[in-house]
């Protein structure tokens, strides 16, 4: 919820994000979200960029410019196999967000993230082999071929089939920490160094579904299913001291 606006962001089940326009007594719908796969299983807002970050079960986290009204700006993947239950901005200006997914937690300086995940483009046929896809009907009969089916590279955005997508890679400047779906030739076009990770991964050890911050003593709070509550000196990666009597206790 945005009070100088009074702008509420609703995330559901089907992926999508729901911009209210909030009066005294009446809602109405601004505009909707549309990128994650997955259910929405968290939303923080930066009142000051007025960015959007949101965290999905598709395992990723979505950046949107609601201020610039640019849309879907950065796609972050660094969770593999678990869905996003918890984000927040670790630093002013977004220098730095902080994710949790089950037993992880994850610090991306978005500063690193250079380049914006390319939207999917649709087509009937393969972009690189031209094979038609299974419903395109007209082509199958005139080529008397079966139809493929669609896939996109993450890299380039092209709909390919699966023969012209066999390679798999990480693209961490694009937000792909971890191996994705690329065609070809975009993975001839990807180095090794181009492959280095970019965020940093911590081990939580506990099932985390609930994190805090606080940014004048460097030090964050994790609440799990198990019933354990973490601190952490997160003071290397902020770049604060700990406030003094500060016990571990």
């Amino acid at each position: 919820y945005d009070y100088e606006t009074r702008y509420a962001f609703v995330g559901d089940y089907s992926g999508q994000i729901t911009l209210l326009k909030l009066e005294q007594n009446t809602c109405s719908i601004i505009t909707t979200l549309k990128g994650h796969e997955g259910s929405i299983t968290s939303l923080w807002w930066d009142p000051v960029q007025r960015l959007l970050f949101s965290g999905a079960s598709d395992h990723s986290i979505i950046m949107w410019d609601i201020g610039g009204r640019k849309g879907r700006t950065l796609l972050l993947q660094g969770h593999q196999y678990v869905m996003v239950y918890c984000l927040f901005c670790m630093q002013p200006k977004l220098l730095s967000l902080n994710a949790c997914s089950k037993n992880i937690t994850y610090c991306f300086e978005l500063k690193k993230y250079g380049r914006c995940a390319p939207q999917w483009l649709e087509s009937d046929s393969c972009q690189k082999c031209e094979q038609p896809f299974f419903w395109n009907i007209k082509q199958m009969w005139d080529t008397k071929t079966l139809g493929l089916r669609q896939h996109h590279c993450r890299k380039c955005g092209q709909a390919v089939c699966g023969k012209c997508s066999t390679k798999r890679s990480s693209y961490p400047i694009m937000g792909f920490e971890f191996q994705v779906r690329v065609c070809d030739s975009c993975f001839e076009s990807i180095k090794d160094e181009d492959r280095t990770s970019l965020a940093t991964f911590h081990e939580g050890k506990h099932n985390i579904s609930h994190m805090s911050m606080d940014m004048s003593r460097g030090l964050m709070v994790t609440c799990g299913s198990d019933r354990i509550v973490k601190i952490w000196d997160m003071t290397p990666v902020v770049g604060c001291s700990l406030a003094t009597g500060f016990s571990s206790r």
